[in-house]
């Protein structure tokens, strides 16, 4: 088994990526564009959203301006878009995400990926994909019913850097879990923008554009 930050410091692009593991639950975004380069992670009354860090400077709000972090009850969601919204309006983890598919930026297709974390430590991964060989949207689901101490489960948008970017493949992989600090250090300096870390509750956000 890797530790996630091994996983990130062998990648320089793993693009939007979500851990959820024994009492830990990460998301990061990356960017390669201005555009996408040119965010924070804002706290809100139920989790986090992105913003612009120079709002004069922002060309295209779509698939960047979302709420990724948000309570439906007593779960927490996490996911790459605005399908956080769908799901916690649908209030239904599978059902919201059967109404959504990839995001529809051709050529890359960007997959959804999405978490939802329960109050007893269980908690499911999910990513909705495009099936290269029919154009479909493919909607894999992974339960879990926990994660062993010290451990979680790893999914990102992409498996590196690529023209167009290569999605991510397979099941969530297990790594050995970091802490927060580590983990933003472990991203690749050039691309990373923003992680959000809850650690036994307790939630810890960096931000590139504000000097973290």
């Amino acid at each position: 088994m890797q530790g996630l930050c091994e996983v990130l410091k062998g990648n320089p692009y793993p693009g939007r990526g979500i851990v959820v593991g024994a009492g830990h639950v990460y998301y990061w975004i990356m960017g390669r564009s201005e555009n996408s380069r040119n965010r924070v992670f804002a706290t809100t009354e139920d989790g986090i959203r992105t913003e612009a860090h120079d709002p004069a400077k922002l060309e295209d709000p779509s698939l960047i301006i979302y709420r990724p972090v948000r309570r439906m009850g007593t779960d927490l969601v996490v996911t790459n878009g605005d399908q956080t919204d769908t799901i916690v309006e649908v209030g239904d983890f599978r059902a919201g995400l059967m109404t959504r598919e990839f995001e529809p930026d051709a050529p890359n297709y960007t997959p959804r990926i999405s978490a939802i974390v329960h109050e007893d430590g269980s908690f499911e991964l999910s990513i909705l994909k495009r099936d290269p060989a029919t154009g479909r949207c493919l909607r894999e689901f992974c339960a879990y019913e926990g994660a062993a101490e010290g451990t979680g489960y790893l999914i990102t948008t992409y498996e590196g850097d690529g023209d167009p970017l290569p999605s991510f493949s397979g099941e969530p992989r297990l790594v050995a879990l970091a802490e927060p600090s580590d983990v933003w250090a472990a991203l690749d300096a050039d691309n990373k923008v923003s992680l959000y870390a809850n650690v036994g509750g307790t939630t810890s956000i960096f931000n590139k554009n504000l000097g973290d």
